[in-house]
């Protein structure tokens, strides 16, 4: 997402960053291992522009004395690949032309104001798949990202109906990739939601959020 909206960013070996802010409801950056150094970590984002985040994928930072806040806990949901899943109730697709994109994007947005976040510059990654489910007359109603690595595929921005959103993002899933487990985080009735369908709890995590200049 980042690259879609031309935020360049880096990984390094404890954490990916970006040097100036992503985009709305994206972390700045996102550690890789435990135990990252918090004050390299806070050195590589920009903590003087409001609303700078960092996604502590292992839960074990303290970045208040950087000014920093727990914005949100959740857990990490793994499902392994292979397992199967009955066809979906609703026809689904992926999205690949900017029209689409934006039908998606003001579906999943449901009036809140950032539509504009999935630009058609996001159809241009090869690794991200953005699914669309539609009800009977053609309005898509669930959906969801995924993101394609060499190991897993990252499934984001669920939104829907959990009880007809997860079938068909699994389903989905495991026809595009089916020999890749399906990874993400959840939290509250979102995780409950995704647990009944498969998935399991593999750790903690937290994102942290900035609240005053460093």
């Amino acid at each position: 997402m980042s690259r879609a909206h031309g935020v360049a960013s880096a990984f390094g070996g404890e954490a990916w960053a970006a040097a100036r802010r992503t985009p709305v409801y994206y972390p700045d950056a996102v550690t890789l291992e435990p135990g990252a150094d918090p004050e390299a970590l806070v050195a590589r984002i920009d903590t003087v522009s409001p609303g700078a985040s960092v996604k502590d994928g292992f839960a074990d930072l303290d970045l208040t004395g950087a000014g920093f806040r727990v914005l949100f806990e959740a857990e990490w949901i793994h499902r392994a690949a292979g397992v199967p899943v009955p066809p979906p109730d609703l026809a689904w697709e992926v999205v690949r032309d900017p029209g689409a994109l934006r039908e998606w994007a003001l579906a999943w947005d449901d009036g809140g104001g950032d539509a504009d976040l999935f630009g058609p510059g996001l159809l241009d990654d090869p690794e991200t798949f953005v699914l669309a489910g539609r009800s009977t007359g053609g309005r898509m109603t669930v959906g969801a990202v995924a993101c394609r690595s060499s190991h897993v595929v990252g499934v984001s921005n669920v939104f829907g109906p959990p009880e007809a959103a997860w079938p068909l993002v699994l389903h989905a899933a495991g026809r595009l990739f089916p020999a890749l487990p399906v990874v993400g985080y959840e939290r509250g009735e979102d995780l409950a939601a995704a647990l009944r369908h498969g998935f399991e709890a593999v750790g903690p995590l937290r994102v942290w959020v900035h609240e005053r200049p460093a």
